[in-house]
């Protein structure tokens, strides 16, 4: 298990019923980012992957 597993379970055990938008999820990654500039490049990362379809991820 990856350290990261860990935060996606708390996620997911916390708040995994809720029901979000996208522009919630954007504004929050913004507040993120403007509170850890350090990891500005993992978050352009993670939104990009997440605004492709399925069809652009590669394997």
């Amino acid at each position: 298990m990856y350290f990261t597993d860990r935060g996606i379970e708390e996620l997911e055990e916390r708040r995994g019923e809720e029901e979000v938008t996208f522009g919630w999820l954007a504004e929050k990654l913004r507040a993120f980012v403007d509170a850890n500039p350090d990891y500005e490049e993992a978050v352009e990362r993670l939104a990009t992957f997440l605004a492709r379809d399925d069809e652009d991820i590669d394997d």
